[in-house]
Formats: structure tokens, sequence, C-alpha cells
């Protein structure tokens, strides 16, 4: 149990909100007898810290049974009262009870073991270790109690030995009895053969009419005296060994219990500890079954007084036979601002307005217990520390009170108490005398609420009331709903406006004489009538309203769903078509630098017949189908902007090779830049400005565009022989990075033939290069089809 309880309510409130109840179920989920005690004596906790504490604790339970993981805790006792027995000096506990201690220390140490294979983050883990191993005394007391609660004769040498000779003795007197039973001379004496115990000593059943034939002494004889039960002579002296023995025995027996009594008074401060300890997890998983079972949450514990319970269900109109069946409660909404101090519900009998009063006072007292509540995870809820609840009759003969008398006790009670920290629920207010000046007292009594800050809820059928609510700002109406066509009850709440009773329309529903109801029209009055019938039909157009808002926020939800869903699939056309565009230029760009190397090819095979300016020609033909081919080439995307103002010394990004670079001189349109120690000329489009923009740090070294640029030497060939395909990929487009930064004009890669594949592989990476503008196979004198000579772009 949690020490730091404090009662918000009296147990009469409890008790007409079911909180006992509730309590049963909740004890039906625990596992060990501790933790059962513990849900029957569950408490609401009065510091805000503790609740907190516990919900969090109840929180991990929840987490542990939704992942399937639980420590496991039936078969531990309660010892309470055991170890109050066992704290005076020389007082013994029986073996039964010493079985409940011995299997309570390892349910104990099977819960810690549990803990440690979990989260240490976890605030039951913590709890958990709390639990001390007390492995001497479970030690001593699993070598001296066996399962069925007997004394094992491992629980000291001594028994054990003793019990070793009493099993030696009542063999060799059973030895001898059967041989006297069975003897050629002896055997006609007996009335049957039986060894049997009289006086706790062996016997055999003897002829009466053999008396004296036998030496020995009679024990017992039979009811008719046909049989006498005889102890021979021969078996005399080990019959009384065997009394010696089992005397030894007691006191042996007697001596170990005392010896565990007296551990198991040592450790009564460590075993209550513990027992409270499991007592208190087995509560909170218990909790987060039965969380489980009604689907509850932890809402908000706001510190404004409001009250925003979404969807709350009343946990006990949910159970049926110990199952929840989550349909069968309607979820409310019961709602109070921070400016709202009172609630009245009003609407026809039958509706949900006591449900609704309930479902708020026992959800309260839920939480200031440490248990989830079911409702929406986006609920809030003040933890009120008083609760004063008038609901039903409080009428007692004994105290000569009427109905009316026990409803002003109780709001006198409520009124010397009630402040801002408190929750006020009255059940038909007003009722039990005349209904206007009924009306009048409870009007004075909100008044008198509001002013000392409680928070009211209360159900009314007086329209006095209802009307009141209507013109005091801090007092809102609400109505319990009912559908517009059968008029039977929803259960739900509908807020600023009042309810009509609509007595005659429930008695009609509940099979009422027709010509009784005409009756009671007569009776009420025009005016009655159509004022219940506004209230009926103003209800009706606030669903109706409601309705249409539901509707048009989900028909927004499908139209942004489906824009959303329009800009997604236009993304991946463009994509698609971005990609496509890309493809079809890279092969272009593939086929045109292979022809230009097969025409490169057929030149050098045949030298003299092309003329120069043929030549001439044909690079001006390729450089303009190239020049075709740039509009449909994918767009290289900048992280930076083009300069619009540029420094001698001023670091930019070349767009294009994404290398940083240093700016030496500006021309005009033309910067001329310093690149891994080489220099190169760019055009201002080409380059992008850092934001804000970074200058190469003046130091004695200097010349060095960044400290991640190194200047080195480049040879113009690369040899990929032997390398996987992957592998030798990525170290070619570094080495043509390299060698366009070093301005190289051509270059050799050495891939070998075997079975061509690194051959191909290198060829069509060198065609999806931008900066490779021609390739082909060195001349058959410099390795053939075993090297790729590249031309690069300027």
């Amino acid at each position: 149990m949690d020490n730091n309880q404090a009662m918000i309510c009296s147990e009469t409130a409890m008790q007409r909100l079911e909180y006992p109840r509730l309590k049963g179920l909740l004890a039906g989920q625990t596992q060990s007898e501790p933790g059962r005690l513990s849900a029957e004596q569950l408490q609401p906790l009065s510091a805000q810290v503790d609740i907190e504490a516990a919900l969090t604790e109840v929180d991990e339970a929840v987490q542990c049974l939704n992942d399937g993981q639980a420590p496991s805790l039936g078969g531990c006792w309660d010892l309470t009262e055991l170890l109050g027995q066992v704290r005076a000096e020389g007082s013994l506990i029986a073996t039964e009870e010493l079985l409940k201690v011995v299997q309570s220390l390892r349910v104990m140490e099977d819960c810690r073991l549990w803990f440690k294979t979990q989260s240490q983050d976890l605030s039951l883990a913590t709890l958990a270790f709390n639990i001390t191993p007390l492995a001497e005394l479970q030690r001593r007391l699993q070598d001296s109690i066996g399962s069925r609660g007997e004394l094992l004769d491992s629980a000291s040498f001594v028994l054990g030995d003793l019990r070793y000779q009493i099993r030696q003795t009542r063999s060799r007197i059973k030895q001898q009895l059967d041989q006297l039973l069975t003897g050629e001379h002896s055997s006609s004496l007996f009335q049957e053969r039986l060894i049997t115990i009289r006086n706790n000593r062996y016997v055999v059943p003897l002829k009466s009419d053999c008396r004296g034939q036998l030496k020995g002494f009679v024990q017992d004889e039979s009811a008719s005296g046909q049989t006498l039960y005889l102890e021979p002579s021969q078996v005399l002296e080990g019959n009384n060994r065997l009394q010696q023995l089992a005397r030894e025995e007691q006191r042996e027996e007697r001596r170990i219990l005392l010896e565990l009594a007296g551990l198991v008074r040592r450790d009564t401060p460590v075993l209550q500890n513990n027992q409270k300890t499991l007592a208190r997890i087995d509560l909170r998983f218990a909790a987060g079954r039965l969380s489980r079972g009604y689907q509850g949450c932890r809402p908000e514990l706001a510190s404004d007084s409001v009250i925003e319970l979404k969807q709350a269900r009343h946990p006990l109109l949910m159970e049926i036979d110990g199952r929840f069946d989550h349909d069968a409660a309607v979820g409310i909404d019961v709602l109070l601002g921070k400016d709202c101090h009172a609630l009245v519900i009003s609407g026809p009998n039958t509706g949900g307005k006591s449900v609704a009063l309930k479902t708020l006072g026992l959800q309260l007292l839920m939480l200031r217990s440490g248990l989830h509540v079911p409702c929406h995870p986006e609920s809030r809820l003040h933890l009120y520390q008083h609760l004063h609840v008038d609901i039903g009759d409080q009428q007692s003969i004994a105290q000569s009170l009427s109905t009316f008398s026990g409803h002003l006790l109780k709001m006198r009670e409520i009124l010397e108490q009630a402040d801002a920290e408190t929750l006020v629920l009255l059940d038909e207010a007003g009722t039990g005398t005349d209904p206007a000046e009924g009306a009048a007292l409870v009007q004075a009594v909100l008044d008198q609420l509001c002013q000392q800050g409680a928070k009211t809820l209360l159900t009314t059928h007086l329209g006095q009331l209802k009307h009141f609510a209507h013109g005091q700002p801090a007092i809102e109406n609400a109505a319990v709903e009912f559908d517009p066509e059968t008029l039977a009850p929803t259960y739900r709440l509908r807020y600023g406006i009042p309810g009509a009773s609509s007595a005659l329309t429930t008695a009609k529903r509940l099979g009422l004489p027709q010509h009784v109801l005409q009756r009671a029209v007569q009776y009420l009055g025009q005016e009655e009538h159509d004022h219940s019938a506004l209230l009926i039909k103003l209800n009706r157009r606030q669903q109706e309203l409601d309705q249409e808002l539901v509707l048009t926020k989900r028909l927004r939800l499908e139209a942004d769903s489906a824009q959303q869903l329009r800009k997604q699939q236009l993304q991946q056309l463009k994509e698609k078509k971005k990609e496509i565009l890309a493809r079809a230029t890279r092969q272009a760009d593939e086929l045109i630098a292979a022809t230009e190397s097969r025409m490169k090819v057929l030149r050098r095979s045949k030298p003299g017949t092309v003329s120069p300016q043929q030549a001439i020609d044909e690079k001006q033909q390729f450089s303009a189908a190239r020049a075709d081919l740039s509009p449909y080439r994918p767009k290289l995307k900048r992280s930076g902007s083009v300069p619009v103002q540029l420094t001698v010394g001023e670091l930019v990004r070349i767009s294009a090779l994404g290398v940083e670079a240093q700016v030496e001189r500006i021309q005009g349109a033309e910067i001329d830049l310093l690149v891994g120690g080489k220099r190169m000329r760019q055009s201002l489009e080409a380059l992008e400005q850092f934001s804000p923009r970074r200058f190469v740090a003046s130091s004695s070294g200097g010349g060095q565009v960044s400290r991640s640029m190194v200047d080195r030497q480049i040879r113009p060939e690369i040899k990929l022989i032997g390398q996987r395909v992957d592998e030798a990929m990525a170290q070619l487009g570094r080495f043509i990075d390299d060698a366009m930064l070093n301005n190289l004009q051509k270059i050799e890669i050495i891939h070998g033939s075997g079975e061509g594949i690194l051959r191909r592989a290198v060829r069509e990476h060198l065609a999806a290069e931008a900066g490779v503008t021609a390739f082909y196979a060195a001349p058959i004198a410099q390795g053939g089809d075993n090297i790729t000579i590249v031309e690069l772009r300027d």
C-alpha cells in the first residue's frame, strides 16, 4: 500500500460512485495475495507527486504488457499475520506457514531478477531493486521445508539420523512380526496376516480363543471380542526403542522450528518491506491489465481548475461478466473551462445525466488512486483535493430526515468546506419540495459555490434553473442528447442549450396508455407544451448543425488528402520525366562519343584519306550535336548563389566540379581561379558564392584553397587490373576528377582483357562522364583493347 493516502471524499460518496466495485475489479487482476489486499484497500492519494509516480509506474506496466512481458508474482502470500505472531521470543511457526514464507521468498527473488533483464530506467525496476535478497533464510527454509509443508530430513543432521534409525527399527519390527505371522507353528493363531498399530506400537491380530498360546501384551481388542491385538514379546524391545526415537524426533523438530522462527523473526523488517514492494508492483501491473481491458490512458493533469474529459466512458458500464466491452458505454465529453464554475445538465429521464456525474466523479477518484481512466488521450483534468457527491436519496428514518432534508444537510456540509480545490456533483438538485422554492435555493447555493471558487456539476428538471444558468456568465447549460427520429437517448452531452425533460415523450416510449398521455397534455397547458417543444426543436437543430460540422471537417480532410496526393503524383511525374530525359541524353552522348571514337580510329588506320578541313567539319558537327543535347541535360543543383561581387583571395565553389577554388584575378565575367595548385578560368555563372562569404586565411604557406585541399602530382594513367568492378569504378571516378583538376587532356586506363567485364564497365562509365569528350582502344603497339585512351574536356 502507498503511505501517502488521504480521503478526498467520504466513504458514502465512494459507495455512490461505485468505487468499491472498481477496486474489486482491480483486485481480480492481481496475482499475489499482498497485491490483492493492496487493491482492496486502495484509497486516493493526497500528494500530486505520488499520483504522478503511480501513473508513471502504470504506464510502464502497460508498456511491458503490450510487449508481452510481465513478472510472475503468483504464489506470494500475505505474511503480515504470521510476522506479527512470531514477534514473541519462543514462539513457533507451523511448517505450513513456513512453506508460505519460502514460497514468498522465491517469488520476491524472481521478481527482482526479472527486472534486472529490463531497462534500468524503469521506475518499476528501481522499485524492484528495493527487494532485499534473504539468501540465508531462503536456503535454510528450502533445506528444511518440503513442497507439502513437511519438515525434511535435511533440516538437521540429528533429525536425519533419528529418522534413519526410526526407519531401521520399524523395518526390523515388521520383519519379526512377518516371520511370526508366516511361521509354521504360529500362523494358525492369527485372525489374518496383518501388521497394524495400536497405542503407537506394532501388533498382530490374535484369535481370542488362542489367548495365552503366544507370549506378549494385549494392546487392544476388536468390538466383537473375536480378535486380540497382541504385541508379541519378540518386538517389545523394538517397540520401546521406536517410542524413544519418536520422542527424540519430536524434540529435534521443535528445536528446528524454534530456530527457523528465530530466523524469520530476525528478518521480519526486511520481509515486511519486500512484501510491501512486491504488493505495489503487483498493484501496478493489475492496474495495467485493467487499463488494457477498458482502453484507459493517462490524461494531462491540469494545474488550472479545468475539466476537459473527451470521450470519457464509465468503466463499470463496460464490464460484463469480468470482461470489458468498449462499445457497451457511450463516450461523453465533460467540459468545464477555467472561467466556467458550474454546469447545469438537463434533459429527459434515462438520458444519462446521472451517469455523466458518476463518470466524472469516478474518473477523478481513479486518477487520484494512480489508475488510468477510459477517455481520449488528449483529455485534461485538474486533481481536485475535495470531492462532494449528492447523488441518490438522502432520507433516513432513523434520523427523521426526509429526502429534501437530507439534501439540505448535504448542501450545508458542502458550503462549509467548499473552496477552489473542490468539485461538487449534485443530482436532481432542488427536488423533494416546491419546485419554485427548491430552484431558488439551488440558485443561491450555486452563487455561493461560484464565489468560493468550487466547480459544480448538477442535473435538474427545473426550468427555473435552466433559465438561471443561461443568464450567468460563469454557469453553462448542457443537455443530454436524443435521437431526433426515435427520441431515444444517445447518452451524449450537448453544450450551450438546455434540454427538455420530455416526460411525456419518455412515458410514451415506455408504453403508458395513450388516453392517459392525452389527458396529461391537457393538464400541462399550451405554454409549457410549446416551451418543451421549442427546446426539443433547438436541440434537434443543434444536432443537425453538429452533424454538418463533422461532415464539413471530414470533407475538408478528404480534400486536403486528395490535394496532397495530387502534389505527390505531380512531383513523381516531374522526377520521372527528368530521369527519362537524363537517360536519353546520356545515351545520345554515348552514341556521339562512340561515333567520334570510331571516326578517330578510322582516320589513324587510314592516314591521308581525310583532309584537315573535313576533320574540322566533323569536329564541328560533333560539337553541334552535343550543343543540341544541352537543353535536355539535367540541371546541376546549386548550393549557393551566382557571385555578384568577388574579391581576390575569396573562396568560391565550381558548380560543375563540386570543388572549392580561390579567386586569383577578375577579368569582367571571366575569373581566374587556383584549384589544387593549378590555374583555371571559369565564367561568373559557373561559380557559387558562399554565405557567409569565405576568404583564404593569410599564412606563410599560402597558395592552398582550403585546409582539406592538398597539391599533388597525378600520373596520366591508372591501373585497374585485378580489381572488382565496384572498387574500380570508384577509383576511376576519383582519377578522372583529379585529372581534370590538373588540366590533363589525355589519360590512359589499363584494365586488361580477361573476359571483358571490367573493360565494358570502364567504357560504360566513361560514356556517362560529362568531362570525357572521347575514348577509344589504344593502338596495337601500345596494348590494344587492354588499354582505353580517354580525351578530357578542356
